[in-house]
């Protein structure tokens, strides 16, 4: 039987799933503090496999289009944070401080690494350049979101009142070295790595599973749907369309007035205007005091979703707007070819 085309994705189901678990079960007590244990070595886990997966040669390859990088890196790290920051007066009266911290946050983080590459090949972009801009803006991320999250998230509970240089020093020893250590061992199990891919979407679903189920325990222990109105919810899915309609916009505009051609520009639009769930779930949870982690990933989530959904439907229109191209060229030069023959 086909799948119903308005039913979420699978991991969009259990990421509901497993926020409601949390409101009803939370995790509390000694048993929080095993949980959180094996949570930490889940992430360490992913980046390590992300490391061992992320092939230097697809590095080396598209790193010398610099220009279609510093594009992608501009509108990642800067103009997301700007648009945060100029749309607060007008957006942060419709969510609570916590929801829109967690939209601060959101704006800071790097882009996605599977579904930016996914969408561009759909879309007939540039595909090598697209893996060189994700996988630079991931492993970048692990030092510029920090630094950002102290610039733009006025908020007590970021890095729970520690200094930034020990949030610097948390993310590199829990995403940093594990994934450092992927690289150096990755002529040792790369090839086990590309032929056993599932292993590592379990693992990188498993491991923001068990972050948000931590998280939002955490969160619902100290009340946290006593303090987000239904209200809040509404604005912050508002906020979230906003902002990825701007980004698309900007990005769009942009690649053209600078005169990218066409594979060039879809790259730029799909790598330029998404946010990493699986990179800031666990940044989250270094940077963020844990009873404040479930509200600041609660607007990521909802801006993963949305992000999913539009760009699959830009993908899908623009590559198949490209076979419709392809088709018609091939028309016309069939009859050419037999006139040439004769």
């Amino acid at each position: 039987m086909a799948r119903p085309k308005l039913l979420p994705d699978n991991f969009t189901l259990c990421l509901v799933g497993t926020v409601t678990l949390a409101s009803f079960l939370p995790v509390h007590g000694q048993a929080a503090v095993g949980f959180n244990w094996v949570t930490n070595v889940a992430v360490g886990l992913l980046f390590f496999l992300h490391g061992a997966k992320l092939s230097r040669e697809a590095i080396v390859a598209g790193a010398t289009h610099w220009r279609l990088h510093l594009v992608v890196l501009l509108s990642t790290f800067a103009l997301f944070p700007l648009l945060g920051l100029a749309l607060k007066p007008l957006l942060s009266p419709l969510v609570t401080p916590a929801l829109y911290a967690g939209v601060l946050f959101l704006c800071t983080l790097p882009s996605t690494v599977q579904s930016s590459i996914a969408f561009t090949s759909i879309a007939k972009g540039n595909v090598p350049a697209a893996v060189c801009s994700a996988s630079a803006s991931s492993l970048l991320g692990i030092f510029i979101t920090p630094a950002l999250v102290s610039l733009v998230v006025t908020n007590q509970a970021a890095s729970g009142g520690a200094s930034p240089w020990h949030t610097v020093g948390n993310i590199v020893l829990q995403l940093l070295v594990p994934f450092v250590a992927g690289q150096l061992l990755r002529p040792l199990i790369g090839k086990w790595i590309e032929r056993n891919r599932g292993v590592l979407k379990f693992v990188d679903q498993g491991s923001i599973l068990l972050v948000v189920y931590g998280a939002f325990s955490e969160a619902v222990n100290e009340g946290l749907w006593h303090q987000i109105p239904l209200s809040a919810l509404g604005g912050l899915l508002l906020i979230s369309v906003v902002l990825l309609a701007l980004a698309l916009a900007v990005t769009i505009l942009v690649s053209k007035r600078l005169g990218f051609n066409r594979a060039d520009q879809i790259t730029i639009i799909f790598c330029g205007s998404k946010k990493s769930l699986a990179a800031g779930v666990p940044m989250a949870k270094v940077i963020f005091a844990s009873h404040a982690v479930g509200a600041v990933v609660l607007p990521l989530m909802l801006f993963h979703q949305i992000q999913l959904m539009v760009c699959a439907a830009l993908a899908q229109r623009w590559g198949a707007r490209d076979m419709s191209g392809e088709t018609r060229a091939a028309s016309r030069e069939r009859p050419a070819a037999a006139v040439a023959r004769h």
